[in-house]
């Protein structure tokens, strides 16, 4: 892998999105919308947004299932045990082998680069981040794949149903230790994160903790990896818990008492307004609006719970348009940003160019599940910001640009034509275009003039495809380098 020695001339990303007067990325709504509600803009995807609105885009990227997803599918079908169900994963692979969890963050990777359900796949890595499951994690080997997939299942749907098979999943009661929770000996860790983490935060007692802890014991994983509910491990009694109260009578009726704590907890104030701040951080802003919090909270509980209402409320609202570059890249959605940006595409066959694609985030310490608290990834920009986490970007940018690494995706024939089909006259012309092109709008000028302070060095008279070409891919890791395309 190449150094990008000379990209380190562009200042690094801002520890906190900067003022609009000091970053440049235009004012159009469509191009905004697609920073936040995709894994970055692409030509194609501009034009499609910009030809329906932003209502017609919303509902039809609300409606997954009827976009089609053909050179995705293709490339999933070489990961398949990121799909696998557990009885599946139990039958191909031994005990505690990292195969399924390396197939599945592969499969996050493509997902977020080649798929054209967008706001399906930001959304479903929002809710594998805020219901946690490390991936690797002891003991999660057989069932960390079906997670997912239970998960995605409702994506689109009530929070309150997607809590309950998180809370019923043997990788969650596997990995927050519920599985060994019994009437003798409860557990807990589970009883506290579906409270602090999961739903209502840091309201509670640690008086409502054991009582959770008590009422939740039962809920655990079948020796064939599955999750059951055994009565003879739950313990039965009166609970009150943040206001819940059940009587909580008999063995047989355990789980039934629990489900309607979760349901509870689902539809508690502290929650709706917990998840509203949480989406808010995700796709507005690292301080979220307090009044879009309420507004979004509100829509939440006036629709049982339902994710699609308070995503369209929060796409359209006025805070959303306001908040152009207030938000910055994470390590991974930089990756993904650059190979959509660039129309790199999927190897022909194997997953070589992915396992590299996969690789560089576990370098860049953001690769797809793999953060071992259960809070999930960070998502403000200052978690992002050091010297060296830059310094990952730029050779990833130079890398990906002129084609070194990883060499087996597929490229476009000619790059500066992919990018800027007619070559302007001087190089300060060819960095706005290329800015145009790959940020949505020229640089700010002392930015402009870093990647230039580069440019003076090249042949300039006369401007050529032939004499450019070989300094392209530097000029373009140089655009990628910029404050502007870090922030989305």
């Amino acid at each position: 892998m190449t150094t990008a020695v000379t990209t380190a001339l562009v200042p690094a990303a801002p520890a906190v999105a900067a003022p609009a007067d000091e970053i440049s990325l235009g004012t159009d709504p469509i191009a905004h919308l697609l920073r936040r509600a995709t894994f970055g803009p692409t030509p194609a995807a501009l034009a499609e947004a910009t030809k329906l609105g932003v209502a017609g885009w919303l509902d039809r990227q609300l409606a997954p299932a009827s976009i089609a997803d053909t050179e995705l599918d293709a490339l999933l079908k070489r990961l398949p045990l990121a799909n696998a169900d557990i009885p599946t994963v139990r039958a191909k692979l031994p005990v505690h082998s990292y195969d399924a969890f390396g197939q599945l963050g592969r499969a996050a990777v493509a997902r977020a680069i080649w798929s054209n359900r967008q706001l399906f796949e930001v959304t479903a890595a929002f809710w594998a981040n805020h219901l946690h499951v490390a991936a690797p994690s002891s003991g999660v080997w057989d069932s960390r794949s079906d997670y997912d997939k239970v998960l995605r299942t409702h994506t689109f749907g009530r929070f309150s149903d997607m809590l309950k098979a998180s809370a019923r999943h043997p990788a969650m009661l596997t990995y927050l230790d519920n599985r060994s929770s019994t009437k003798t000996l409860p557990n807990e860790n589970y009883a506290r994160e579906v409270m602090e983490l999961h739903t209502v935060g840091l309201i509670y007692s640690e008086a409502d903790v054991k009582a959770a802890a008590k009422l939740l014991t039962g809920l655990t994983v079948s020796t064939a990896g599955t999750y059951t509910y055994t009565a003879s491990k739950h313990m039965t009694g009166a609970v009150t818990i943040l206001g819940f109260s059940h009587a909580n009578a008999t063995a047989e009726g355990g789980e039934a008492a629990a489900l309607a704590f979760l349901d509870y907890l689902a539809t508690h104030p502290a929650t709706a307004e917990r998840i509203a701040t949480k989406l808010c951080v995700r796709f507005v802003a690292d301080e979220a609006p307090a009044p879009l919090v309420a507004r979004l909270a509100k829509i939440y509980l006036d629709n049982g719970t339902a994710i699609a209402p308070v995503l369209r409320a929060l796409f359209t609202s006025p805070e959303f348009a306001a908040a152009i570059g207030r938000k910055t890249r994470t390590p991974f959605e930089d990756l993904a940003a650059t190979v959509r940006t660039l129309g790199l595409g999927p190897e022909a066959s194997g997953i070589a160019g992915l396992d590299a694609l996969y690789n560089a985030l576990v370098n860049a310490g953001n690769a797809p599940f793999r953060w071992s608290p259960p809070n999930g990834f960070p998502d403000v920009a200052a978690a992002w910001a050091s010297p060296s986490a830059f310094l990952l970007r730029c050779n990833s940018h130079l890398n990906l640009a002129a084609g070194w690494y990883p060499k087996q995706l597929t490229r476009p024939a000619d790059l500066l034509t992919s990018l800027v089909p007619v070559l302007p006259a001087t190089y300060g012309a060819l960095v706005d275009a290329l800015a145009l092109r790959l940020v949505g709008a020229k640089l700010p000028a002392a930015h402009a003039a870093a990647v230039l302070s580069v440019a003076q060095k090249l042949p300039t008279s006369p401007l050529t495809a032939a004499n450019v070409a070989g300094h392209v891919p530097y000029l373009v890791a140089l655009v990628l380098d910029s404050p502007s395309f870090q922030l989305r």
